[in-house]
C-alpha cells in the first residue's frame, strides 16, 4: 500500500507531468508560405536552422512528436528508398516543455544509440522551439508523423500530417525535381 507522501508525491508529479505538454493545436501551415523559423540540432552536435540551412536545395522534413511516430517516420524513409525519390530528408524529433530540455542529454543519447552514426547528422532534434513547431504543424494526432516539402527558398511545396500513406508518398514524389 502506497503511503499519503508518496501518492501525494506521484499525484504532483502527474499534474507536472500533464501540464508540460499540449496536444491541441490544429496547425498553421499554408502552402507557398515560407516555413517558420526554427532551431534544433542534429546527433551530431552541429546547430541546424530551419529553413535557413536548408537554402538551395529541396527539403523533406519528418517530424515526430512522440516515440510511436517513429512507426510513419520509417515507413517514410523506407517507401522514399524504395521509389528512388531523390531529396534531402531531415528527421526532426521535436519535443515541447521544459521538463524535456532537462533531460535532453539522456533523450539524445538514447537516439544515438538506435541510429548508425552516418546517419546522425540527418536527424535534428528541436527542444526549445518544439511548441513553437508543434504549433506550426499541428498535434492533435500526435502518433502521426508531419510531412513537409520545402522549396530551395524554405517555402512550403507540401504538407500532410496523417502519417504515412502511399498516396502521399507520390504526391511528393511528383513534387520533387529530378
Amino acid at each position: 500500500m502506497l503511503s499519503m507522501k508518496r501518492l501525494l508525491s506521484l499525484f504532483v508529479v502527474s499534474l507536472f507531468l500533464g501540464g508540460c505538454a499540449s496536444y491541441d493545436y490544429p496547425g498553421e501551415v499554408n502552402i507557398g508560405d515560407t516555413m517558420i523559423e526554427a532551431s534544433g540540432e542534429s546527433l551530431d552536435g552541429d546547430v541546424v536552422v530551419m529553413p535557413k540551412d536548408f537554402a538551395g536545395k529541396q527539403t523533406l522534413l519528418l517530424f515526430g512528436y512522440v516515440q510511436d511516430s517513429q512507426f510513419d517516420i520509417d515507413r517514410w524513409l523506407i517507401g522514399l528508398d524504395m521509389t528512388e525519390t531523390q531529396v534531402a530528408v531531415y528527421e526532426i524529433p521535436t519535443i515541447a516543455g521544459m521538463l524535456p530540455r532537462m533531460f535532453k542529454t539522456f533523450i539524445d543519447g538514447g537516439m544515438r544509440k538506435g541510429i548508425p552514426k552516418p546517419l546522425w547528422k540527418g536527424v535534428v532534434t528541436v527542444y526549445a522551439d518544439g511548441d513553437k513547431v508543434q504549433r506550426y504543424t499541428g498535434n492533435q494526432r500526435p502518433n502521426n508523423a508531419r510531412v513537409m516539402l520545402l522549396d530551395e527558398d524554405g517555402k512550403v511545396l507540401y504538407f500532410y500530417a496523417d502519417g504515412f500513406s502511399v498516396d502521399a508518398l507520390n504526391a511528393v514524389k511528383a513534387l520533387v525535381k529530378s
